[in-house]
């Protein structure tokens, strides 16, 4: 007889949850701090951050190796990690990102973990959720209508030059056909003609802020600092000059609160924000993950695609932004990816080759390098897939043994909780030996081109970096602007540690080429583009939304 797999969305849909309420009072939260979104969702009040609990307690950072397209199971890897925490008996919440529509309905899926490490309820996380994504939205978009307004305007015109306005409006969904607009068509009253284009929400800078933003206060600040462009006699115009802030945060008031939701186990799990890695921070808020710090003794977070972006700008912008100190790293590989970086097609990822993955260690144990320039010795989590033979396992352990560096196969995907004790041990052990000692790999104060290059050669393995006359010019305006003190968030292809995709494994020998610079003031960092970066996905010739269903009672399928 064939045996049936349940998909993640059958397993999640299987779960038994529990109210909420019971999921809060394992954080000591009262249901009257709660707000409720039903009975299995709810935000919690910046009121009960905990100054005092954040440094002692033990945040432990879910970073990976260069990803394939698939992804690796950093999710999964953190979802299952946290089970496996309280299974040995450590108080954990996992605190993650909110999924994007774009990927849900495009070829990435969602993000709320998989097999029997997720959290749920699976299908509202990955949908419309607390409408966080909606508030972004409308609020970059408000931006959008003033700075039109103001420039249609005959009595309060501020004089911005159209041609310098960099701001862009946002949706969330992949549209290619928005990512180059003309607006203002249609005649006087409909505005003045100009070049527009959409970008994804989780590409706002108002994602950014969202996610970079200590308290409330702080928010406004940096809405305010939005920069918009220049007006015609080159003076620089931001969010505050349109009087902007105060209405944009108002349609934040609830989104700047964290959600709680639950794991298939009853553990908590807050989730909020949701940049993406390769072109912003790729890390959830710090309200979120001091929330977590407040509230539990041990938080388990993740950072998107690989740890040369991920958690390079995690820890070089987020930690030091907000003051936060990682006790633990995990390195999740996935064998399949070892075998893709040792010279694998996508038609022999499941082929058992050890030669293969000996040469695909390279792109692994580069990253442990890095980590260990950031002070922490990581623990590598192997993500177990069916296909996984013993002796590529053994090859695993031994060369990350030869780095000092222990490797444990994480069985959440299949197993939940009891996959994941080994793994939980190896954490614990970890930030009980105090060998983790984090520090940042830059001053923020060091100049530019300074930052850029520590980052190329240390975290990329770069021999030097390249700037063309735009980016060049653009350092200039930079420079101009008093920006030059804010740190980097690199833009790059995820796919290799150069700015080269098809440069696997650990390249060497390779310039970067930064191509332009953009800016976000409000966020607080400055992003040099390596390559062309995509900014507004498009869908792929069979997106995943036309396999999902729902019948006549609501139930939804094919949603992975």
């Amino acid at each position: 007889m064939e045996t049936k797999f349940l998909t993640d969305i059958e397993i999640a849909q299987a779960a038994e949850m529990a109210h909420i309420k019971n999921i809060a009072a394992k954080l000591n939260i009262s249901e009257d701090d709660l707000e409720l979104y039903g009975k299995y969702k709810a935000k919690i009040p910046l009121s009960l951050i905990n100054k005092d609990k954040i440094e002692s307690n033990n945040l432990i950072l879910v970073t990976a190796l260069t990803p394939t397209p698939a992804g690796e199971g950093k999710t999964t890897t953190s979802i299952g990690l946290t089970e496996g925490m309280n299974k040995i008996g450590k108080q954990t919440t996992v605190v993650l990102r909110e999924p994007s529509l774009g990927p849900v309905f495009g070829i990435k899926g969602g993000a709320a973990g998989g097999g029997y490490s997720q959290v749920v309820p699976m299908e509202d996380i990955n949908l419309h959720f607390t409408g966080d994504f909606s508030a972004v939205e409308k609020a970059n978009n408000l931006l959008s209508a003033l700075i039109d307004n103001n420039i249609q305007s005959k009595t309060r015109s501020l004089g911005i030059d159209p041609r310098t306005i960099g701001w862009k409006r946002v949706m969330d969904m992949n549209d290619r056909a928005l990512r180059d607009i003309v607006i203002g068509l249609g005649g006087t009253g409909n505005g003045i003609p100009r070049e527009d284009g959409f970008n994804i929400t989780p590409a706002s800078e108002v994602m950014a802020i969202l996610c970079m933003a200590e308290d409330f206060e702080d928010l406004k600040r940096r809405l305010g600092n939005i920069y918009v462009g220049l007006t015609y006699d080159k003076k620089p115009i931001y969010a505050r000059d349109l009087n902007a802030e105060n209405a944009m945060a108002i349609l934040l008031k609830d989104a700047v609160q964290p959600n709680l939701v639950q794991t298939l186990e009853g553990n908590p799990a807050i989730i909020h924000g949701g940049p993406f890695a390769n072109i912003a921070q790729g890390t959830n808020t710090i309200l979120a993950t001091k929330m977590g710090l407040s509230l539990s003794d041990y938080v388990v977070t993740e950072a998107g695609f690989g740890a040369d972006l991920g958690a390079e700008k995690f820890l070089n912008i987020k930690c030091v932004s907000g003051g936060l100190k990682p006790k633990a790293v995990v390195l999740v590989a996935t064998i399949r990816a070892l075998r893709h970086h040792g010279g694998a097609t996508k038609e022999e990822y499941n082929t058992p080759d050890t030669d293969r993955v000996s040469k695909g260690l390279e792109n692994l144990e580069k990253h442990i390098e890095n980590m260990q320039k950031f002070g922490l010795n990581p623990v590598v989590a192997v993500n177990a897939f069916p296909s996984d033979s013993e002796a590529e396992v053994e090859l695993i352990k031994n060369r990350c043994s030869e780095k000092g560096v222990k490797a444990v196969v994480a069985r959440g995907w299949a197993d939940g909780g009891d996959g994941m004790t080994d793994l939980a041990h190896a954490v614990v052990e970890s930030i009980e030996s105090g060998s983790n000692n984090f520090k940042q790999l830059y001053d923020w104060n060091n100049p530019i081109k300074e930052k850029i290059a520590t980052i190329a050669r240390e975290i990329y393995g770069a021999t030097d970096v390249e700037y063309s006359k735009k980016a060049e010019s653009d350092l200039a305006k930079i420079r101009d602007l008093g920006m030059q003190h804010l740190p980097i968030c690199m833009a790059k292809t995820q796919k290799s540690f150069s700015d080269n995709d098809k440069l696997l494994g650990r390249p060497s020998g390779f310039n970067v080429n930064v191509r332009e610079f953009e800016f976000a003031a409000g966020a607080g960092f400055i992003i040099p583009i390596l390559g062309k970066m995509m900014r507004m996905p498009g869908l792929p010739a069979t997106p995943a939304s036309e396999g999902m269903e729902i019948d006549n009672n609501g139930k939804i399928s094919g949603l992975s």
